[in-house]
């Protein structure tokens, strides 16, 4: 019984060891000029968050992922399902050279212990939106690479995912953020040029989770604007506003988030306008988000009580981090 108990608590720290050593060995693991991490903020609306002071950020970094030689960790989405927090973000995996949906748990949202990489493709993976519908949880991972909006189904959560539509094909969409608001699906998309696709936005709606989705008649709703365009984290739904979270992408890829309301929403009209007069989350100047941050997912906990897990990225000098 004692070996089986140290047997337990050393295989972590063993599969730690392992992976760093991967990091270290590989030759498909050159050194990077950045990497993102993983933290969470607090505050008391989703458009007020900040570092909580009795928390040292980042609560997860590539050092925690134990299953695959990782390049950096991002786009985190929580979910908290019977008391426990289930957090899906991307990892680099170094030796794919693609990114991968991985998973970490917690108890209070504070502290975080990563279990393993749950769903890969023969493609890049990135900005894994879960959210739950009728008790069946959902995600829509990023796949530009595939050029299509994907809806995966959990088979056994939060471990096996499955393929159950394609919502829609022939473009590099980026960023998809579904929610539900007045009887109706929505879903917002980035588009754009390549590398960063960050100056276009485009939105579809539907009756059912499943379709058939429909473009908006407004789309683009914006257009030639890299400081707004792009989707950056869950889209709050809260009482009787609707909160879309949105990368700026100018000057470079990254570089903070803003927020805007949605203020006028149907099937024959959009309008939205800023929630805030200043970033919900920048560059700190220093430690693990030097440099930027580029995601929000933020979730009510009790009234004027938010949690967030955000991302961000530290570099000497700034180029194109985009993966």
């Amino acid at each position: 019984m004692l070996v089986d108990t140290l047997s337990r608590a050393v295989r972590p720290f063993a599969r730690k060891l392992l992976a760093r050593a991967w990091r270290q060995t590989s030759i498909t693991a050159p050194q990077r000029p950045f990497e993102w991490s993983i933290g969470i903020y607090t505050g008391e609306s989703p458009v007020a968050l900040m570092a909580p002071q009795d928390l040292i950020n980042p609560v997860l970094t590539r050092e925690d992922v134990t299953d695959v030689p990782a390049g950096f960790v991002a786009d985190p989405f929580m979910l908290r399902v019977h008391g426990r927090w289930y957090m899906f973000f991307e990892v680099k995996n170094q030796q794919s050279k693609r990114g991968e949906i991985a998973l970490a748990t917690s108890t209070d949202g504070r502290g975080w212990q990563y279990e393993r990489v749950v769903l890969a493709e023969p493609f890049h993976l990135s900005y894994p939106y879960v959210f739950e519908w009728m008790n069946v949880y959902y995600m829509i991972p990023e796949t530009h690479q595939a050029r299509s909006i994907r809806l995966y189904k959990a088979v056994d959560f939060p471990y096996q995912w499955s393929l159950v539509k394609i919502v829609r094909d022939g473009d590099e969409y980026v960023d998809s953020s579904i929610f539900f608001y007045q009887g109706k699906w929505w879903l917002l998309t980035g588009l754009g040029k390549a590398p960063n696709h960050a100056d276009t936005l485009c939105l579809l709606y539907a009756e059912d989770i499943h379709g058939p989705w429909v473009e908006h008649p407004r789309n683009p709703v914006i257009t030639g604007n890299a400081h707004i365009a792009r989707p950056s984290g869950r889209v709050v739904v809260h009482e009787d506003t609707i909160i879309r979270y949105a990368q700026d992408c100018d000057p470079f890829y990254g570089r903070q988030v803003h927020a805007f309301a949605i203020t006028d929403l149907t099937t024959t009209s959009y309008h939205e306008q800023p929630a805030s007069t200043s970033p919900i989350v920048t560059g700190s100047g220093q430690g693990w988000n030097k440099t930027g941050m580029h995601h929000v997912d933020a979730q009510c906990l009790l009234e004027q009580r938010w949690i967030a897990c955000v991302d961000g990225w530290s570099q000497t000098e700034v180029d194109d981090p985009a993966a």
